[in-house]
């Protein structure tokens, strides 16, 4: 059976693994080390291409080795010119190769827009379903080295502007393999954005192939009087918020969307229907971003159900700051969540308020 035959049949079974699955424990660069590995054994036509993927460090372990055990006509070098890159890897796709192209960061894909925006995510469309262009764009997002203004943007909020382009940001490593997996074997451009954060967070990963949905999230932790709704690096902060705020008798739902678009609003609104509150975390930019799409999703399918306004967390109108003591202010985390649930939860205590109370 081809390998992407086993995507469709996966989703048709619901044959993801569950956690107790394996005891096995990787990383989340080990696990997408092994997701490209699976593929570019199940189909020659995988090849992985990037500035860096061959190095010795290997795009921080994510591509370590693959160069050698698959050959330097699988996984190769690009020169510092994305543009002409990323025009190269839809060729590829279009001519019928699985190409995985990586960026060290999300910014780097600034330099590549013509090809991203107007050629590989409307070639399907433009083509009328004709050709197909399987492309997959690993991007990295982060934090905490100084990296400042043009090596720090966390644009998945841009990116969703653009029809054609699904947009999946993993924050376990069964996920990072299950979703990588998933957009390799799609047929369409698939944006995969990673926090270097998460790299070296460990987790049970099962050793077969699988396959996570794209736009399916999952519920992290269950909850009655707040949803608190998040992305990647912000999925733990969330937990460690909901942790903080049981011990004050506050049980928060934690989501954990694993897609950025397509988005699952069935997970998202029947939360929301059920806690009437939600605060929204995204580790981009407020304005205009991710979390603005989701409150006005929910405003708009779920008013009726909402006790109080949407809590937007992310980050300010402001580029990045060098520094690491303006970065402390500047990057928001569990702080920032527990005090937005507090405002929600402030609003039912006003006065002339009808409230049942916090669990009413």
């Amino acid at each position: 059976m081809p390998w992407t035959r086993m995507l469709a049949d996966g989703y048709a079974n619901g044959a993801l693994p569950g956690a107790d699955s394996t005891q096995r424990m990787l990383t989340y660069s080990q696990a997408l080390r092994e997701a490209q590995a699976m593929a570019m054994a199940a189909d020659p036509n995988v090849i992985v291409m990037g500035e860096g993927v061959d190095d010795p460090g290997g795009i921080f372990g994510s591509t370590l080795g693959l160069h050698t055990e698959f050959g330097p006509d699988r996984c190769f070098d690009l020169p510092i010119a994305e543009n002409a890159s990323t025009g190269m890897a839809l060729g590829a796709a279009v001519a019928g190769l699985r190409p995985i192209y990586v960026h060290m960061r999300m910014d780097f894909m600034l330099m590549g827009m013509d090809q991203l925006v107007n050629h590989v995510a409307k070639w399907r469309y433009m083509t009328n379903g004709a050709q197909k262009a399987p492309l997959v764009i690993r991007a990295l997002i982060g934090r905490g080295w100084g990296s400042a203004a043009q090596h720090s943007q966390s644009l998945q909020g841009m990116f969703m502007q653009v029809p054609g382009l699904k947009i999946v940001m993993p924050v376990t490593p069964m996920d990072a393999k299950g979703l990588l997996l998933s957009a390799i074997a799609d047929d369409g451009p698939v944006l995969c954005v990673e926090h270097r954060w998460l790299y070296s967070r460990q987790g049970h990963t099962p050793e077969e192939m699988y396959f996570v949905p794209l736009g399916k999230g999952a519920v992290l932790r269950p909850g009655r009087d707040v949803t608190i709704c998040a992305l990647s690096q912000m999925v733990c902060e969330a937990l460690a918020a909901a942790e903080e705020l049981a011990a004050e008798g506050i049980e928060a739902e934690v989501l954990d969307m694993r897609s950025v678009k397509p988005l699952d609003e069935d997970l998202l609104l029947e939360s929301v229907s059920r806690t009437g509150r939600l605060v929204v975390a995204d580790t981009g930019n407020v304005m205009a971003g991710w979390s603005a799409e989701v409150a006005a999703l929910v405003h708009e399918k779920a008013f009726d159900q909402l006790r109080g306004p949407v809590q937007r967390i992310g980050l300010p109108d402001i580029p990045t700051p060098a520094s690491c003591v303006l970065e402390d202010a500047f990057y928001p985390g569990k702080e920032d969540i527990k005090a937005g649930v507090h405002r929600l939860l402030a609003r039912d205590m006003a006065p002339n308020r009808k409230t049942g109370g916090i669990h009413g």
